[in-house]
């Protein structure tokens, strides 16, 4: 049975984007992160929000723009939208979190369905779907955009750190969802 994962790059300030999704931020700061290519390989299906889907790209400036983790991964994904263009190979658009869940699940079987978008990451959390949250911390501080997780009015969300490492440009830190 896949596991739920959200997995993001995030400034030191908690921002997933800067103002206006910009992802440019991050270009400078991508570089080997032994933890990340492991992930890759775990990785069956993605469910992405519309907006990380048609958003800013850091690998937009090379040979690798517009592809999952620069060119790393290949695979379904389910992205969530309500205004669904033509379905694209390999990209299928969903009209809601709960219909892509089911469909990446079933399509990533024993391997994790990567979600890709902050709305997306709050919204399976509410549904009690979010089973894990790896959070790279970049050495930036953007100071306005995108927050990791943003719930008006606030909300506590427990969790298990269950891995931590640092590499040359980032410190990854992996979490279970606890409630």
């Amino acid at each position: 049975m896949a596991k739920i994962l959200y997995s993001v790059s995030m400034s030191l300030d908690g921002y997933i984007a800067g103002p206006g999704g910009d992802m440019s931020w991050l270009t400078a700061h991508l570089g080997p992160n032994p933890l990340v290519d492991e992930l890759i390989g775990d990785i069956g299906a993605l469910l992405v929000g519309a907006t990380t889907y048609r958003g800013d790209d850091p690998h937009k400036n090379d040979e690798n723009a517009g592809q999952a983790f620069g060119g790393g991964w290949d695979g379904p994904q389910y992205v969530v939208t309500h205004h669904s263009p033509a379905d694209s190979p390999g990209v299928y658009f969903v009209p809601d979190v709960l219909t892509g869940l089911a469909a990446a699940e079933a399509a990533a079987g024993d391997r994790y369905v990567n979600v890709l978008g902050a709305d997306i990451a709050r919204q399976c959390l509410e549904a009690g779907q979010l089973d894990e949250v790896l959070t790279i911390v970049v050495p930036v501080l953007l100071g306005d955009g995108t927050r990791l997780f943003h719930h008006p009015g606030g909300r506590t969300v427990q969790l298990e750190r269950l891995h931590h490492s640092a590499v040359p440009q980032a410190t990854n830190l992996w979490f279970r969802v606890l409630s």
